[in-house]
């Protein structure tokens, strides 16, 4: 580079000096005289060839020719920038030109026929601020292509944007107040979102346009201005969950001792269920009860586990399951999906009277069939599975004589079509393998507790106290709803007490480690005793059971307002719907009713036409999506 040429430096024109050796001076203008009387102020710097960029090799007379020169071009009008604006258009008209790079020099020939040196700044500086041509820096030169319409048009809106960005404001917030927006103006409307999504408690937007600050009212706002559309469930994100599966992948099940349990055990389960993670079998002496085994892999306080303890369960939406373990793992730990499966199994003695004698926790390797529960009750007589319905109906007697509570009021199960989002209810049945299902994991639940009770095992344990139930109780469904106000809540902690609902003297939930994070971190410390490892202390235990059950209750207010959710969407989907419901529950001036159909309960003010368990037929009326409310009234 010669002396006095033009170089850009820390985004300033500078002018070469002196050389020194490897080593050259640059002097630029720092800030330039003012009318008012401040003075120029000048740097000087010593740098290498690769801190700057070449603008002009020729000489320039000064630095603040430069900038004077630059001043001009910039102006509005002026005639470099009309010039910039045929070039543009020259270029454009070219299918090569208008998609080529051009260097720097080749576009000043373009505009001004020659490069001169001081005007080299200006030039460049109004190619750089131009709206026609974008550019790009490269093994130590200055290019420009240029743009397309499209994208110039684009950036004069944003520059228009920016400039009145006051003005335009105030024109979306009288707007937003009439409720009556333009298709653009969803791009003001990201912290009203952030609002109903739970993931912010303010919103400038709505306090600048009078409305009250709630999820509830963000939700109503951006519904009634077409922002969000009905099918918007923003429950599971407000309550801090994922809609979507873990990612964070297990690998294959370690290689490790096992024990071969002989013959075929039987994994139960609905008929839509694509995670089952437990099978039973009896072998004539024990009652085995296999459990997929993610804790083979899962290290205690892993990624994995965090994950797990952050969301806390499973998260089943009528849209889909966001499980707790990564979708893929289900190949691998699943049981039943391959011709042998590895589990953590639960060998259980029980006595003459159905009672549990003893319970031993081993790693084992078994041979799974899967049966949907109608399957089962055809095969209820079959040598297989005759003795599991014996062993769940003498359990079940147990459990009753001990005081168990039974509950049974009628299930749905929701789901949403993804393309239409169209809503479709199934009743769920009550086969009787399903009651064998749920009595074997049962057993292995007090099971392991005792074991871990027995063995001095730092573990999470479920409890419930003693409902207070009424003498009178009603029959039919309205004795039941009766039932469930009188249950008190779960308690779970690391000291062993009997869970009165369920008839028994201790109790954990282990049967679901895919599932549920309270069980498989249960799986994590009956492997490590199992393998002679350092055990989960108290304090720590208690502290991970406690995040994972607050997790786990927050998906399940999740479920549970989703499926409120897309019940009120159907309803507004069907607004002419009448259905059947049953009286369950009569007070002074109030009486509630369950609607089958739809699985959902509904409060009718006034005295009920019908005594409990008797029905009417509802039609829906209003509906308050955002705060899922509907008011239903009888035909």
């Amino acid at each position: 580079m010669k002396k006095s040429s033009v170089v850009i430096y820390k985004n300033f024109p500078a002018l070469v000096g002196e050389r020194d050796g490897d080593k050259f001076v640059v002097n630029w203008c720092v800030s330039r005289a003012t009318a008012s009387g401040k003075k120029a102020v000048y740097a000087s710097q010593k740098v290498r060839e690769k801190d700057v960029l070449l603008l002009c090799e020729s000489e320039a007379f000064s630095i603040d020719a430069l900038l004077d020169f630059a001043e001009v071009a910039l102006a509005d009008g002026s005639e470099v920038k009309n010039q910039i604006a045929e070039i543009h258009e020259l270029l454009l008209s070219d299918e090569e030109t208008a998609v080529a790079e051009q260097s720097f020099t080749d576009v000043v020939e373009l505009l001004r026929g020659t490069l001169q040196a001081d005007e080299s700044w200006g030039v460049y500086s109004a190619l750089k601020n131009s709206f026609e041509f974008e550019e790009r820096v490269h093994d130590g030169a200055i290019y420009f292509i240029p743009r397309s319409e499209e994208k110039i048009a684009e950036l004069k809106n944003k520059a228009y944007e920016k400039e009145h960005a006051d003005e335009l404001r105030s024109a979306f917030i009288e707007r937003l107040k009439a409720k009556n927006l333009l298709p653009e103006d969803s791009k003001y409307m990201g912290d009203v979102e952030a609002l109903a999504l739970g993931t912010t408690d303010k919103s400038k937007t709505m306090k600048d346009a009078g409305f009250k600050e709630t999820s509830e009212k963000a939700h109503k706002l951006l519904l009634d201005t077409k922002i969000w559309d009905i099918t918007k469930n923003p429950y599971p994100v407000r309550l801090g969950l994922s809609a979507k599966s873990a990612t964070v992948s297990l690998g294959v099940p370690p290689e490790e001792e096992r024990v071969r349990v002989a013959g075929v055990s039987y994994a139960i389960d609905s008929a839509w269920s694509t995670d089952p993670d437990d099978a039973i079998a009896f072998d004539g002496e024990f009652l085995w009860v296999h459990i997929a085994d993610p804790a083979s892999f899962v290290a205690p306080d892993s990624e994995i586990d965090k994950v797990a303890r952050g969301r806390g369960a499973t998260l089943y939406l009528p849209e889909g399951a966001a499980r707790m373990l990564s979708e893929d793992c289900l190949e691998d730990y699943a049981l039943g999906l391959r011709e042998e499966s590895k589990a953590l199994s639960f060998k259980i003695k029980l006595g003459e009277n159905g009672e549990l004698e003893d319970c031993d926790v081993l790693r084992t390797i078994v041979n799974v069939k899967r049966l949907t529960y109608e399957k089962a009750d055809e095969l209820k007589e079959t040598p297989e599975l005759k003795p599991l319905f014996e062993i769940a109906r003498r359990n079940a007697e147990r459990r009753n004589k001990a005081g168990a509570v039974n509950i049974s009021i009628p299930e749905v199960h929701i789901t949403v079509n993804p393309e239409t989002k169209d809503v479709s209810f199934e009743s769920v049945s009550h086969p009787e393998s399903a009651e064998v299902v749920r009595e074997a994991m049962v057993l292995a639940g007090e099971g392991a507790a005792r074991f871990a009770f027995k063995n001095n095992i730092p573990f999470p344990f479920i409890s419930q106290d003693m409902p207070e139930i009424p003498k009178e109780i009603p029959d039919g469904l309205a004795g039941q709803f009766r039932l469930r106000k009188c249950m008190r809540k779960r308690n779970v902690n690391i000291t062993p007490a009997s869970h009165a609902g369920l008839g028994v003297g201790m109790y954990s939930q282990v049967t679901s480690p895919l599932r549920r994070y309270g069980d498989l971190l249960g799986h994590e410390q009956l492997r490590a005793f199992l393998k002679g490892e350092k055990l989960i202390d108290k304090d720590t235990m208690l502290i991970r059971m406690s995040e994972g059950d607050a997790a786990m209750q927050a998906s399940k207010k999740a479920e549970r307002n989703s499926r409120t959710h897309w019940t009120l969407v159907y309803l507004l989907q069907h607004p002419e719907w009448q259905g059947e419901a049953i009286c369950v529950d009569k007070q002074a001036g109030r009486a509630l009713y369950f609607i089958s159909e739809l699985g959902m309960e509904t409060v009718i003010g006034g005295e009920s036409p019908v005594d409990l368990n008797g029905t009417v037929t509802l039609k829906v009326g209003k509906i308050d999506l955002p705060n899922l409310e509907v008011a239903f009234s009888i035909v």
